[in-house]
């Protein structure tokens, strides 16, 4: 039987003091022994999880990256598309330099989409105009002026002479907004390849298989530079062309500097390292910029439609208790 007396006693507390020390040092001491290294087995179930979810990326992405291999050949045209554009030497009249340069930016390259661009110029305006045609005249009512229903339609026709050109910068904007959030990534995935001893070449090829799956244009323009890199007699050439076929400037600072930095022997890896800082400063205040202008832009929907609904929620008991009032 234990008591206050005995619990206050000097020798127990000594003794329970000791035994709590000693289960904690055999705690501390055995535990570990028979505890299980589960570092290991996570790393290891992550790394599986990571090769699964890769496989399941790339298997999503096969289609697609067979098409980007597909669209880094020159496609050729359709036989009556290049007739009728050759005939009507459209090429002289409605085509240039920049024009090619603005299909290659969106993603086409070749002479058969160049074709196609000009056949689409002469064949949209007139198949809406029909349309337009067949429209006011069946449908609209018969009183209607004949003048304005062949205003009406020269207008749906003038529209359809600017939808290429539309297409074509929508497509190139899409394009680059992805090669855009993308490439300070793959520009650190180029530095830890250089740094690791790889070629610039090999660091392209391997930056173009990893950044797939976040940016297929951005692989495709690699993959492509890669190739150029091989066979091209300056390598200067396949840098520039490289930033003329994006458009985007990160990616033109960076070829101007790995074009000085091979002109003049200086480390491609410190040119990098200093353009990956530089890019991601730059995406950095983008969106800070974007941030910054999004109060602006909530000032006229707030006016239009917070205000007055609070001015109703606010305001409308009062009416109504003045609208009693009067009664």
């Amino acid at each position: 039987m234990f008591d206050l007396t005995s619990i206050a006693n000097s020798n127990f507390l000594v003794a329970f003091l000791t035994l709590v020390a000693v289960a904690g040092t055999l705690f501390t001491v055995v535990m570990p022994i028979f505890e299980r290294d589960t570092l290991k087995s996570r790393m290891k179930s992550v790394a599986l999880e990571r090769d699964k979810l890769r496989a399941k990326e790339r298997a999503r992405l096969a289609t697609e990256k067979t098409d980007a291999r597909a669209s880094l050949r020159s496609t050729q045209p359709k036989e009556q598309v290049k007739n009728l554009v050759d005939r009507l030497n459209l090429k002289t009249m409605l085509a240039d330099a920049s024009t090619q340069d603005k299909l290659r930016m969106a993603g086409y390259r070749g002479t058969g989409p160049l074709y196609t661009f000009l056949f689409a110029r002469i064949a949209i305006p007139g198949v809406l105009f029909l349309l337009a045609l067949v429209y006011a005249f069946v449908v609209l009512p018969s009183d209607t002026p004949a003048i304005t229903k062949i205003s009406a339609c020269l207008f749906v026709g003038g529209i359809g002479v600017f939808a290429p050109n539309l297409y074509i910068q929508n497509a190139i904007s899409k394009r680059q907004l992805s090669i855009r959030r993308a490439w300070p990534d793959a520009l650190d995935l180029m530095l830890i390849c250089v740094e690791s001893g790889m070629s610039i070449e090999e660091a392209f090829r391997r930056v173009a298989e990893e950044i797939g799956t976040q940016s297929i244009p951005l692989a495709e323009e690699l993959t492509l530079t890669n190739a150029e890199l091989s066979y091209l007699g300056e390598r200067r050439q396949a840098y520039e062309n490289l930033a003329k076929r994006t458009g985007v400037d990160g990616v033109k600072n960076v070829m101007m500097a790995l074009i000085q930095a091979e002109r003049y022997g200086t480390p491609v890896g410190h040119a990098i390292r200093v353009m990956s800082d530089d890019n991601r400063e730059q995406r950095m205040q983008e969106a800070e910029k974007k941030a910054a202008s999004l109060p602006p832009k909530l000032t006229v929907p707030m006016i239009v439609f917070f205000l007055p609904v609070l001015f109703f929620v606010i305001m409308g008991p009062a009416v109504m208790q003045a609208m009693d009032s009067f009664k």
